[in-house]
């Protein structure tokens, strides 16, 4: 899912700014609460709060890395210290989907 920005912003789909954020972060958001949500993990708050964690740390460093191989000159990305706010953000909104995803799996009567 990390790979969404990247290449998004490589191939010009889906536009740029706001757009483009609102159908990542929407596309992402759907899949890790229909993952986590309809399967059988027993700390869905956790495990997403995480996987925003590595998702952060998977997109920071594609993008860091591809506008140099892709042959775009330097390195792309923002200044050094944008990286821990980035971090946060990316955890609290899989905190987020951690909380949805344990109202799915309340509904549907699965919750350990």
């Amino acid at each position: 899912m990390a790979l969404l920005w990247p290449l998004t912003g490589l191939t010009g789909v889906l536009g740029t700014g706001a757009p483009r954020a609102f159908v990542v972060i929407g596309i992402t958001a759907v899949v890790w609460i229909g993952v986590v949500g309809l399967g059988r993990v027993p700390r869905p708050v956790l495990t997403l709060t995480l996987t925003g964690v590595a998702y952060g740390l998977v997109a920071t460093t594609l993008g860091l890395l591809v506008p140099v191989l892709a042959g775009f000159g330097g390195p792309g990305g923002g200044p050094a210290w944008t990286i821990v706010p980035a971090l946060l953000f990316d955890a609290m909104w899989g905190a987020i989907a951690g909380l949805a995803a344990a109202g799915v799996q309340r509904l549907r009567g699965t919750v350990r």
